[in-house]
């Protein structure tokens, strides 16, 4: 059976009432609903599902037009950077499925949510018709706010659609390989040095490979918040490692670590969630088991 895992981020974290429509659009076609969290300081709910490709665009289908009803950006206040009320929608190949094929579904569903539902679309990673918008950051740039100012400027139009935002947003569809999405809190409330370490260790600041960071206060304490982008090239250890040593330079410690949506098995080959700082009880969200457990199918994924 082919499957696909698809894990939409949504401009919602504080109003359960609105993570519950987003929930039942999503599982109002046969798909596997494997993890999801929201945080209000955030403000955003992450999910995860798998399924085989044609129910998993239904679901995103169904959940950007749920998203695109009840979230108004006008009103959003988070610490998360978005562009849209169903902020990101990335496709990632699991099984039996190519990471052509998802790009392939990035790119229809990103046609109908646009004809249908009326959102901008941007397309970022590998299915990005514009090179430079491989990378989400730069579809993110300035957020809703900077994208309503410049969205009729010809390097900010959108890759399907008008020229034209309402208070949904926009939203960005995308085909990857598998990233790790976690954020590691410091035992300081002070922002300023999240932020310099979230420099010092991302790529696009000269840092690790494959690693993006971004640096912000959470629940009172400073938290840097990491997407590993590929932990074949840099490994979750080492990126947590060279927070440790970062915050020592400025004389602070790890105060906690938190895993965001799940995480391959593939990923812990030279370490376990819990060596590198997670709580215990993590380990129960890695991707295979949580798919074995509906699949009855347990083996190990084999990425692109």
């Amino acid at each position: 059976m082919a499957l696909v895992e698809c894990i939409p981020n949504f401009s919602e974290g504080r109003r359960h009432d609105v993570i519950e429509a987003l929930l039942r659009a999503i599982t109002s076609v046969p798909v596997h609903l494997l993890d999801w969290s929201a945080d209000a300081d955030h403000h955003r709910c992450v999910v995860t599902v798998a399924g085989e490709p044609e129910y998993i665009s239904e679901s995103m289908f169904r959940a950007a037009q749920t998203a695109a009803a009840l979230i108004d950006l006008e009103a959003h206040q988070g610490e998360h950077p978005r562009i849209g009320a169903v902020d990101v929608i990335p496709f990632v190949p699991l099984r039996d499925v190519t990471l052509r094929d998802c790009v392939v579904m990035a790119r229809e569903l990103g046609r109908r949510i646009n004809r249908e539902i009326g959102l901008p679309v941007y397309l970022y990673e590998a299915a990005a018709v514009r090179p430079e918008r491989r990378n989400l950051a730069v579809v993110r740039r300035g957020g809703y706010a900077g994208l309503k100012r410049e969205i009729t400027q010809p390097d900010r139009a959108p890759d399907i659609g008008d020229s034209v935002i309402s208070t949904a947003g926009a939203v960005a569809i995308g085909a990857r390989a598998p990233l790790i999405a976690f954020n590691v809190y410091l035992n300081t409330p002070d922002v300023t040095i999240a932020r310099a370490i979230a420099r010092t260790i991302r790529e696009s600041s000269g840092g690790l490979a494959c690693v993006k960071a971004l640096g912000m206060l959470v629940g009172g304490w400073a938290q840097v918040s990491i997407n590993a982008l590929d932990f074949r090239v840099t490994g979750l250890r080492t990126i947590i490692d060279a927070v440790r040593h970062e915050a020592a330079s400025h004389r602070v410690e790890v105060r906690e670590c938190e895993l965001i949506g799940l995480i391959p098995q593939a990923a812990l080959q030279d370490t376990t969630l819990e060596q590198s700082g997670f709580p215990s009880g993590t380990e129960a969200r890695i991707l295979e088991q949580r798919l074995g457990a509906v699949t009855n199918d347990y083996r190990e994924i084999s990425f692109e």
